[in-house]
């Protein structure tokens, strides 16, 4: 599973929208659009703050592989 995939699958079980994520890390809901269309990634500090949102190392995050499910039961 590629970022952008994760990045969408994680924010929805959160429970938060595009803009919800945007203001939590302090960018535009239109950089959240963009990465999770694929089109940009984060800068590292941005995927170092998804990292410690989520719980999920930065590996895990940008590692084209799947999310264990316990990390997603864990956000739910």
């Amino acid at each position: 599973m590629k970022f952008n995939e994760k990045l969408i699958k994680l924010r929805k079980a959160a429970g938060l929208s595009q803009e919800e994520l945007g203001n939590k890390l302090n960018v535009a809901r239109q950089t959240v659009s963009k990465w999770e269309l694929g089109e940009t990634t984060p800068e590292m500090d941005k995927l170092e703050e998804l990292s410690d949102l989520f719980e999920i190392s930065i590996d895990e995050l940008v590692k084209d592989r799947s999310i264990p499910n316990s990390i997603i039961k864990e956000i739910n």
